[in-house]
């Protein structure tokens, strides 16, 4: 996951239990990265039209940053339903967050049918289906 992706999740995902803004030292505790480091990437969050950053307040997301959080997050949660249910991965939400930002909508919309489907199977066909 790119940096830019982390902190637009971060930011997500702190910010849906409340209206209020969320300090950028928060998020850097969140992120596992230094408050300055941290400001730095708000302010080009912010550049990019994607949170309202006010000094010594907090972050927001804006309109487009939410809709693109969102569908990040729902990407998310379809690559770790994926790797849990079909692959079994014991990490599967690590694995997922180092492929959110990577994996195109219509790959993730093909994850989503696998996950749908009533037949869906994991194991290779036994010698009486693969002669069907």
């Amino acid at each position: 996951m790119s940096k830019m992706t982390h902190y637009l999740l971060t930011i997500y995902e702190l910010t849906a239990a409340t209206s209020e803004p969320i300090s950028t030292g928060r998020i850097a505790d969140s992120t596992g990265r230094s408050p300055a480091a941290t400001t730095e990437m708000v302010q080009r969050l912010e550049t990019r039209g994607l949170v309202d950053y006010e000094p010594y307040v907090g972050v927001r997301l804006t309109p487009d940053g939410r809709e693109q959080a969102e569908e990040l997050f729902d990407r998310y949660e379809t690559i770790c339903r994926f790797f849990d249910e079909v692959l079994d991965i014991d990490d599967h939400r690590g694995e997922a967050a180092t492929l959110v930002g990577t994996i195109s909508p219509a790959v993730v919309a093909r994850l989503e049918t696998v996950l749908l489907s009533p037949t869906r199977s994991v194991d290779p066909p036994t010698a009486d289906e693969s002669s069907r």
